[in-house]
């Protein structure tokens, strides 16, 4: 653990630069160790919420400063307050307007690269080189600091605005919504609605319950990340990489596909858990992120406990609107294709992301329709019926593969899996 402690500020590394264990380990750097020593205190001193907020908002100001830079804050600066302002107006074509350039801006910085530098590719090589050299030198080589956090909450907040709901008019509660510092890079996603009314009750009181609730939880989180998700991650790069990997006997190959689900649970919900347990210090509630997805029987509850803030985002703000259930299997399952496939670029721009998110999608479309398939469908769900340990392994079977899509290329995540069912390299 010691080892770690020193290692841990790189510890993103194993992941995509976007990926969310990346922004995590912000969390356990120095300088954000000092700033809630210094924060949280002040905090708690000042009482009143007419001084306990402007603090606040200029404490989520100097942190985000500080981890994104004068490149990475004014973009979010430019695009928070043309959000404020149509949000004002709660003009359906304004509103509108303000979710394109949201939609528009998460494209730009995050995927411009991508879209031209690997789809065009695909195409033409020649154009897909071309193509990336000609926006290499407009196109940051990194987006701003969280910016998908930043587009999901803009765009949830006008879409709610759209639909009649209530715009926030203190300028001052915008900012806090918008940079909140606990949820600002690693979540969870917050909406606005019940977000605010904890935001004026933490204002109001913090008692000393909340404050050891959320240290308890903070301690949760940094035992689950740094004492064994950042420990585990020696290991797996150690022998994950295929030479090593096809040198390991079956039982270690199996042992580090173990090790890898394990690891990207205790990271991702280690990290919630420190981000709601320093806002249940401020006194603010956010929503919960991870509920024993392991558990979990069926595919469809799988995702109703893992990173629940950004598939019920999703499931709101994409597949609902896209017609969710409402229009026939085929047009059912096309949905969630595209909604899940959104999920896995919000993981980051790369192809693995993309079918990792498919192969979830295609999962969820199989576990939803597979009972009514003729001859087969039915007397399979009864067998699974009368047998919930064969749901439960199917279902984490299928969630551990898709982790191996998650983290490798395509090429190399096949060889691994099939590895795991012979003995050979």
């Amino acid at each position: 653990m010691l080892a770690s402690f020193s290692w841990f500020q790189n510890a993103g590394a194993w992941f995509e630069p976007a990926t969310l264990a990346g922004f995590g380990t912000i969390f356990t750097t120095y300088w954000f160790v000092v700033f809630v020593v210094v924060v949280l205190p002040i905090f708690w001193l000042l009482r009143r919420p007419a001084l306990r907020l402007p603090f606040l908002a200029l404490a989520c100001v100097a942190y985000h400063y500080h981890f994104a830079g004068p490149a990475g804050l004014l973009p979010i600066m430019g695009l928070g307050g043309f959000t404020y302002a149509v949000g004002l107006t709660r003009n359906r074509i304004a509103c509108a307007a303000g979710i394109t350039l949201s939609v528009v801006a998460l494209c730009f910085y995050k995927y411009t690269h991508f879209l031209t530098g690997e789809l065009l590719y695909l195409l033409n090589p020649g154009w897909g080189a071309a193509a990336e050299r000609s926006v290499g030198g407009w196109v940051p080589a990194a987006p701003p600091l969280a910016i998908s956090f930043f587009a999901f909450e803009f765009i949830h907040y006008l879409a709610d605005v759209r639909q009649g709901g209530q715009p926030i008019r203190n300028p001052l509660q915008f900012v806090l919504f918008s940079i909140f510092f606990p949820s600002l890079v690693a979540g969870p996603i917050k909406r606005y609605e019940q977000f605010l009314p904890s935001l004026a009750e933490g204002a109001r009181a913090v008692g000393i319950d909340d404050v050891s609730a959320g240290l308890q939880r903070v301690a949760m989180g940094l035992l689950k990340k740094v004492v064994v998700a950042d420990n585990l991650i020696l290991a797996i790069d150690f022998y994950a990489p295929l030479p090593r990997f096809a040198a390991l006997p079956l039982g270690g190959r199996w042992l580090i596909f173990t090790l890898i689900a394990v690891r990207i649970l205790f990271d991702f919900s280690g990290y919630s858990d420190i981000a709601i347990g320093l806002a249940r210090m401020l006194g603010v509630r956010l929503p919960e992120n991870f509920n024993w997805p392991y558990a979990a029987t069926d595919l469809q509850q799988f995702w109703q406990r893992w990173h629940i803030s950004l598939s019920s985002w999703v499931r709101d703000y994409v597949y609902i609107p896209l017609g969710g259930n409402r229009h026939g299997v085929w047009r059912r399952a096309a949905n969630g294709l595209m909604a899940f496939a959104l999920i896995g670029l919000w993981h980051g721009p790369a192809w693995h992301f993309v079918l990792w998110g498919l192969y979830h999608g295609v999962g969820l479309a199989f576990c939803a329709n597979y009972a009514a398939c003729p001859g087969v469908g039915p007397p399979l769900a009864r067998l699974l019926g009368r047998q919930p340990f064969a749901c439960w392994l199917s279902t984490q079977l299928f969630a551990w593969f898709g982790w191996l899509i998650f983290f490798y290329p395509a090429a190399d995540a096949w060889r691994m899996g099939a590895m795991l069912f012979n003995s050979g390299s």
